[in-house]
């Protein structure tokens, strides 16, 4: 079978025929159906955003189909529709680990443990690939998804709920930071399934915002300056947060999370998911005067998938406004070119089966 193997790091994703998976205890294989490729995959083979146990199948979600399982996974059946999330736990409840399959990623501490090394070394390989060896724990059975027309739109819904695991306030003012890229679109469209009664959306790009604004009647778009003071000025003039959700990525400074921090109403949460690099200097006497809670939220658990997908089948997340651009798999080098100039609401999708 054909899959984008990384052989070392900054050597380039490759597309090479593999062995097939074989099945063990407490996995499925399954058919990859679709998997999204993030805009920074490039960047990440040069390993600047953290080590991959190499060589390896890159790829840590996917949607797919269930083609066998061991004896003991009862959690999926041969056939089912799923989704791969890609974080894998130890399941100790007083010393928990956990990692991302396929990518970079350590939960808790971010420490490399005898524990992690095992995990990542028994589950190396990813989703970029025909068939996937994927442990019980990081699938979800996607209940309806076999009538879905548009497998490669739902290749969406891990990003969907990693802002969704976020956004653990529903109702209220919530105001997401890097609206315009594509986690922060996640979080706008769960923002509003979730019943918030105004989401404002922050971020540079004037264009992307007022695409965002005609969304819902609830959107309120603010343009960003970089200048601390202006910027919360005015987030706030656009209604005190209740919750700040920080989806932006990379930046140069850490301006626009502190704006958003300063922009919260007394009371309110902070969360933070994005891929910001910079530490946070947070002022110890108007955290506790405010009484602000400040909180960061990794990836998702599964009942946080299901919820996701419960919401788009129900019709209160409309993947329609998403524009999934499907790149050949034969290729990974356009492929990810691609991802790094796709702009939201547009995002990457590869199919690898034929």
């Amino acid at each position: 079978m054909r899959a984008w193997m990384l052989h070392e790091t900054g050597g380039g994703l490759h597309a090479t025929d593999v062995p097939e998976p074989v099945l063990r205890g407490g996995s499925a294989i399954v058919d990859v159906l679709a998997v999204h490729v993030p805009a920074y995959t490039k960047t990440l083979t040069t390993g600047v955003r953290g080590d991959i146990p190499v060589p390896a199948v890159l790829g840590p979600v996917a949607i797919a189909r269930v083609r066998e399982v061991a004896e003991d996974v009862f959690n999926v059946r041969s056939g089912d529709i799923v989704v791969d999330h890609g974080l894998l736990r130890t399941g100790d409840l007083s010393d928990p680990q956990e990692c991302l399959v396929g990518w970079t990623g350590i939960g808790g501490r971010g420490e490399n443990t005898a524990q992690i090394t095992a995990m990542r070394k028994l589950w190396r390989h990813g989703t970029l690939a025909q068939r996937a060896l994927c442990a019980k724990e990081t699938l979800v059975r996607l209940p309806g998804a076999e009538t879905h027309g548009r497998l490669e739109q739902v290749a969406f819904l891990p990003w969907l709920s990693i802002a969704a695991e976020g956004l653990q306030q529903p109702g209220g003012t919530v105001l997401i930071l890097g609206a315009t890229g594509q986690l922060g679109t996640a979080a706008v469209l769960v923002a509003l399934a979730r019943g918030a009664a105004r989401v404002i959306v922050a971020g540079r790009n004037r264009a992307a915002l007022q695409r965002l604004a005609g969304w819902d009647s609830r959107v309120v778009p603010v343009a960003m300056t970089g200048d601390r003071g202006t910027d919360a000025a005015a987030l706030r003039h656009a209604g005190e947060p209740d919750l700040v959700l920080d989806a932006l990525g990379a930046t140069p400074d850490t301006s626009f999370t502190l704006a958003g921090f300063d922009s919260l109403r007394p009371g309110g949460t902070m969360t933070l998911i994005g891929g910001v690099r910079h530490d946070l200097l947070l002022p110890y006497g108007e955290i506790m005067r405010r009484r602000l809670t400040i909180r960061g939220s990794w990836m998702a658990r599964g009942e946080t998938v299901l919820g996701v997908w419960q919401l788009i089948r129900a019709g209160l997340i409309d993947l329609g406004r998403l524009d999934a651009v499907v790149a050949g798999f034969a290729d990974p080098a356009a492929a990810l070119d691609l991802a790094e100039r796709t702009a939201s609401p547009g995002f990457v999708v590869v199919q690898p089966l034929p």
